[in-house]
């Protein structure tokens, strides 16, 4: 078992088989682990536990996964969510990520990678990639401060999930410097895997989306990656 600090994580699965296995790496891995097995008893232990983080199969008896999200970012509540799909579908992970999820797994998948994917999660929402430097930078109208993990456009607050804040954070690290997909994924995500570069693309449209006009920035290049102007 790790001796790291780690907490307690919601997992909520209908499968037991699959539960049990999460339940598993997890325990061995140092967390804390609270399962249930459909939706709505999962929204009320999301509520009740207050954990570290969520992991969520979509497909729930009762309430989806993506319900039970949708639910807790409008009360406010920016704990990390993992999903879990049986399916290798584009529409669960870019509904599944518009509603603030962090990460997505795909079934069948290997315990091991969903607790490293866990853990960079929880990284990421404890100060990440962007810790390393403390002083704000401004690009055009947008102004990122590390330190606060803040970002305004023309001095008006814009709120992005913890993985939007450290995707971000590293283009403007480096304004002018192209990252390619990988790269972006290693960072943030701390894995690579060229099969991932679709969840950079649907981040990277979220953090657009909330930056407005100052999403423009953001400058795709065909075939390679991204770069936010300097």
């Amino acid at each position: 078992m790790s001796d790291r600090p780690s907490g307690l994580v919601l997992v909520v699965e209908d499968e037991r088989a699959i539960a049990d296995l999460v339940r598993l790496y997890l325990s061995r891995d140092g967390f804390g682990v609270h399962v249930e097995h459909d939706g709505d008893a999962g929204l009320a232990a999301a509520r009740r536990v207050r954990p570290v983080a969520c992991v969520l199969d979509i497909a729930l008896p009762g309430m989806s996964g993506t319900e039970i999200c949708r639910r807790l970012r409008e009360a406010g509540d920016w704990t990390p969510v993992i999903f879990l799909t049986a399916r290798d579908d584009e529409v669960d992970r870019i509904v599944g990520l518009e509603l603030g999820a962090d990460d997505y797994i795909t079934k069948p998948f290997s315990p091991r990678e969903l607790v490293a994917r866990l853990r960079a999660v929880l990284r990421r929402a404890d100060g990440g990639v962007a810790a390393a430097a403390d002083r704000p930078r401004t690009v055009g109208p947008l102004t990122l401060d590390p330190a606060r993990r803040g970002v305004t456009v023309a001095g008006t607050p814009v709120l992005l999930t913890s993985t939007e804040f450290d995707l971000l954070a590293h283009l403007v690290g480096r304004p002018g410097r192209v990252f390619t997909r990988e790269e972006l994924l290693a960072a943030v995500w701390g894995y690579a895997s060229h099969s991932g570069t679709r969840t950079v693309d649907v981040h990277i449209a979220q953090v657009r989306g909330k930056l407005g006009a100052a999403g423009a920035l953001i400058r795709t290049h065909r075939g390679v990656g991204y770069a936010i102007d300097g």
